[in-house]
């Protein structure tokens, strides 16, 4: 008898002992058991946030289905259980990513259903599944859904995002990977989302040919419309992860990159674009979705903390693995994206103004916590350097300023996986900081949003709060402290 995988999936959930680990975040989406990686299906319904995701609940089998949970504040998580499992001849192996449209009546979901054969050869099925009440969840009878590609690709290609014109028409972009192993993204279309039409691959006349042979694969594409903060301007922003590439610049130190690219489309042609800029410059980030909505509202992205082939944390002890970010909108500003964690920094402890000089300065409405959002407005003008740390000086995340440099060492820490990175900052004497930490994961905001860094920061469970330090002397000019836990 074939086995029933959403019954196997449910008795793990059962039995998980995820909840019983004091490194679980609080206010980040965890799977109840097994492994998360990429958001998938991310839309706004009805005013309530709905997040799909990979999820192996049998892991280390490596079985991919599709998690589900949502929230109405982007805060506290409802998990709803496995939405899709590999249940049929075309997702056998895994219901990998994709993403969500609403068609007016009910909910679409798009994925890539793999399937591999004995010889180990792979193909990919681009598939749907429709649902009406986000609770039952109905794989169409016409899958896969898109017909075969025309030659000059391998069977690497896979993430659909799908989205709906003013026109009513339906376009889908994909991941790919040429014959000759060089990455790109597809463009189709369709009146119906059954009928859909090659249009083409994804094209960049205007960057003198520098995203022809960019990486072997991209991954999990994105095309977002996003207003410019000054003039008003609505530009297209195309997030994707492009595999195997040389690093353009500083940073790009992760295991595979995540970028985007700022132009206008134009049929199959984004134009006008600039350079390849890095999404995030932290130790974990990859997979970022943004969130299709049903209402007017900001462009809001979430993405996998996390990286291919890291798996071994602390929290595979309690038989779950990895997180996803806290939401940000999104936002330009100089042709370059800024994130605004959408999290209640504003809530929570007024901090007064202060001087803190030479010695370590506690913050004491975060004594002991180890789940908080702190917001910090700075003087540095009177110090050559200053540190925030969190933690205890056994097991901290050091976050060390000096001059145009900001230095994170998490070496204390319980991760494994890379300790120490380096990255340059514009020069303010009265730098603006956001910071979100969440037990086992950390994200910085800094300038509004216009450098983010995002990493997993395992302290030992009795490790919490923040100390500030200074070389001279600097200025806490205010800020809020709202603990979490």
């Amino acid at each position: 008898m074939a086995e029933d995988l959403m019954e196997a999936a449910a008795a793990r959930i059962e039995a998980s002992r995820a909840a019983q680990d004091p490194d679980r975040p609080l206010v980040h989406l965890a799977p109840p058991v097994g492994r998360l990686n990429d958001p998938n299906g991310l839309l706004l319904h009805e005013g309530r946030f709905h997040a799909f995701y990979q999820f192996s609940p049998l892991h280390p089998r490596k079985l991919v289905y599709w998690g589900h949970a949502s929230t109405s504040d982007l805060l506290h998580w409802s998990d709803h259980g496995p939405a899709l499992a590999p249940d049929r001849w075309y997702d056998s192996h895994g219901v990998y990513s994709g993403s969500a449209v609403h068609t007016g009546e009910e909910i679409a979901l798009f994925y890539t259903g793999n399937v591999r054969d004995e010889q180990g050869g792979r193909s990919a099925h681009q598939c749907m599944a429709t649902t009406s009440n986000l609770t039952d969840f109905r794989k169409h009878p016409k899958n896969p859904v898109v017909d075969p590609l025309p030659d000059g690709y391998t069977a690497h290609v896979r993430d659909p995002q799908v989205w709906r014109t003013s026109e009513g028409i339906y376009r889908m972009l994909l991941g790919a990977q040429r014959s000759d192993e060089t990455g790109c993204a597809l463009l189709l279309s369709s009146p119906d989302l059954l009928t859909w039409r090659f249009d083409g691959e994804l094209g960049f006349p205007d960057a003198d040919g520098r995203f022809d042979q960019f990486g072997y694969m991209w991954e999990c594409p994105n095309l977002v419309r996003v207003p410019d903060e000054t003039t008003g301007e609505l530009h297209d922003v195309f997030i994707f992860c492009p595999q195997g590439i040389a690093a353009p610049g500083e940073g790009f130190q992760n295991v595979f990159a995540c970028g985007y690219l700022v132009g206008r489309l134009e049929g199959t042609q984004l134009r006008r674009t600039g350079d390849f800029h890095e999404l995030d410059r932290g130790f974990e980030f990859y997979a970022p979705q943004v969130v299709a909505r049903d209402e007017p509202g900001p462009a809001t992205l979430l993405a996998w903390v996390g990286n291919a082939g890291e798996d071994q944390q602390p929290s595979l002890e309690h038989e779950w693995v990895h997180l996803l970010s806290c939401a940000r909108d999104l936002a330009l500003r100089d042709g370059r994206l800024v994130q605004r964690p959408h999290l209640p920094f504003e809530a929570g402890t007024e901090l007064a103004p202060q001087v803190v000089g030479g010695d370590p300065h506690p913050l004491a409405p975060l004594e002991g916590s180890r789940s908080f959002l702190l917001d910090l407005e700075l003087d540095t003008s009177a110090a050559t350097g200053w540190s925030l740390v969190i933690g205890s000086p056994s097991s901290q995340v050091r976050l060390d300023f000096h001059g145009c440099q900001l230095t994170v060492d998490r070496s204390a820490t319980r991760y494994p996986h890379g300790d120490r990175r380096v990255v340059s900052l514009p020069s303010t004497p009265r730098p603006r900081l956001r910071l979100a930490h969440d037990r086992s994961v950390t994200e910085l905001f800094l300038d509004d949003g216009a450098l983010s860094f995002t990493m997993r920061s395992y302290l030992d469970p009795e490790a919490g709060g923040v100390t500030l330090q200074a070389d001279g002397q600097l200025q806490l000019l205010g800020g809020r402290a709202n603990r979490l836990d």
